[in-house]
């Protein structure tokens, strides 16, 4: 293992979608930095975790840290601030120190405040990549998510009905990463425009995996957190 802290992306959720590498990696690390949710009952969640358990990785060296959940980013940065402080003892002390992210780490990733600290700090570390989960969710319906001389434009949950419309009077790909951010506008288009073509997917991956193309049904769902759609 290199002499640096390793960020290493786990893929969309399927265990069987990381990389050789980044298992690799796993398996030499001492301390492996995971993140967890709570749930509504107040469990501790965390499909990192499960996914490194899948892939048989030891207990032993997981230690999850909590990210809360809310628009209040000040409890997160705490929790990214001390993962960086443990992480960086472990580091100094000579452990093999990984901090995984679902997907891919420099991907729409909040596992980048930890690493835009240690870069500041001088830490040396270094990051393996991952599927993203729009490329998943592309194999998963089957499709070519751009082919030929076709444009892409991914966006981050923040958009108007405006900006979409223009993306795809251009010929654009779009894909909307975390629906949940933009639900009533994603809902309102889709009712404007049902000629237009919608790929919805949820938790891809993952055995709760979900995919439809059907505007009418798409129109009334509710759009969990781990949700995307690609419009073509």
């Amino acid at each position: 293992m290199e002499s640096s802290i390793l960020f290493v992306s786990l893929g969309p959720g399927n265990p069987d979608l990381i990389t050789l590498k980044a298992m690799k990696v796993l398996r030499k690390a001492d301390v492996i930095f995971c993140p967890s949710t709570k749930s509504r009952q107040g469990q501790s969640v965390s499909r990192s975790a499960d996914i490194l358990r899948e892939l048989e990785i030891s207990s032993q060296s997981i230690r999850l840290f909590h990210v809360p959940m809310s628009k209040n980013r000040a409890d997160a940065m705490q929790a990214y601030d001390k993962v960086r402080e443990e992480a960086t003892a472990a580091y100094q002390n000579g452990k093999n120190v990984v901090i995984v992210a679902e997907g891919d780490s420099g991907f729409y990733s909040s596992i980048h405040y930890i690493y835009d600290k240690f870069v500041a700090d001088g830490i040396p570390v270094s990051r393996i990549a991952g599927i993203p989960a729009f490329i998943a969710a592309g194999a998963l319906a089957g499709l070519h998510v751009v082919k030929q001389e076709e444009k892409l434009i991914v966006l981050p949950g923040i958009v108007e009905a405006d900006e979409l419309q223009e993306y795809l009077e251009k010929g654009m790909t779009v894909v909307i990463m975390k629906l949940s951010q933009c639900t009533e506008t994603i809902q309102a288009f889709i009712a404007a425009h049902p000629m237009q073509t919608y790929h919805y997917f949820e938790n891809v991956g993952t055995e709760k995996e979900y995919y439809s193309c059907d505007p009418t049904e798409l129109q009334a769902k509710v759009y969990p957190y781990f949700s995307l759609m690609i419009i073509k």
